[in-house]
């Protein structure tokens, strides 16, 4: 299928899980991601969930960062650029939600995305080679250009993969590996 048929079957899925199913759900995706073999790293990168977009909640993976005592990093989404610039987490930062609803940073300690060793990624729907479909604004895609090569990239996902998405442009960056409630893909 195509991104924009994806997406559309993808944001429906994901409004149809109850509240409760999605916290759940969220939080095996965190238990998941302890089996992986990234907790050597030094600078993990998260999204904050978008409420309204019914995404996994990464509340549950940010304790587990927190707790492992891990440097964590976060976005501020630059509409006027097309981009993503990026900040040191720490208890003085503060969370606003922007115009889109999407939880960010309001400044900090701004961090250069080469220092950055594992991004975890929002989507909406992946296939088996790691292809992901995001909101098709390319913000990841360009962000993941300004990484090193060697940056890990874990997508969160309710939802197993799909067989292939048709549509994929040289311009699209495939996943390292996606969490499901129930397993791990790696790609």
């Amino acid at each position: 299928m195509n991104k924009h048929t994806l997406r559309k079957i993808y944001k429906e899925k994901r409004a149809s899980l109850s509240e409760a199913l999605r916290d759940l759900q969220s939080l095996d995706i965190a238990n998941q991601s302890l089996t992986l073999p990234i907790w050597n790293k030094r600078l993990y990168h998260i999204f904050f969930s978008i409420e309204n977009q019914n995404e996994v909640n990464t509340q549950y993976l940010l304790n587990i960062l927190f707790g492992k005592d891990k440097n964590i990093a976060t976005s501020k989404t630059i509409f006027e650029e097309n981009r993503l610039k990026h900040f040191l987490l720490t208890d003085q930062t503060l969370i606003k939600i922007n115009s889109q609803g999407i939880p960010e940073p309001d400044g900090g300690i701004p961090i250069e995305p080469q220092l950055i060793d594992v991004i975890f990624v929002p989507l909406l729907a992946y296939d088996i080679q790691g292809n992901r479909i995001g909101y098709g604004k390319g913000f990841y895609d360009r962000f993941f250009l300004e990484c090193r090569f060697d940056v890990l990239k874990i997508g969160l996902s309710f939802f197993p993969p799909e067989k292939e998405i048709s549509d994929i442009s040289q311009n699209d960056i495939p996943l390292d590996y996606c969490i499901t409630p129930q397993t791990i893909f790696k790609f």
